[in-house]
């Protein structure tokens, strides 16, 4: 019988240290799949991946909207991330994530689900990268 794979964004996971975050916008590194910005920083002391969600307060005023969209964003984030992590676990590093939403409409699930398979493959490159140099 084959076991299923279960999906966790559990406390651990979320990036909260107002330390790290601050540290993750002075020197992190960050690339934009449109509508959402993604800044990262090879350096986590906490856990071996923490991500955070933002939605600009200026484009949408109304909290219902801004929470329904980082509903969205951590749930395809919460699918996707179990990539990364095995990433990570092979070549011994540690990840900061925070991803913004910078558009100006109401996305729908798709969109959301197919940017962060597009940054999260793209982060599995740039570690890779980051990580050949080191050797």
């Amino acid at each position: 019988m084959k076991e299923t794979q279960r999906y966790f964004y559990k406390a651990e996971d979320k990036l909260k240290s107002r330390k790290i975050i601050q540290q993750l916008f002075a020197e992190g590194k960050y690339f934009t799949v449109f509508p959402i910005k993604a800044i990262w920083l090879p350096e986590n002391q906490i856990n071996l991946l923490q991500a955070g969600v933002s939605v600009s307060n200026r484009n949408f005023k109304k909290a219902v909207d801004r929470n329904r969209i980082k509903r969205l964003m951590r749930e395809a984030y919460r699918l996707q991330k179990n990539e990364l992590q095995e990433h990570l676990l092979k070549s011994n590093q540690r990840l900061s994530l925070f991803l913004i939403y910078n558009g100006k409409e109401l996305p729908d699930y798709q969109l959301i689900f197919d940017c962060c398979t597009t940054i999260i493959n793209r982060l599995i490159k740039l570690t890779n990268a980051s990580n050949q140099t080191n050797i």
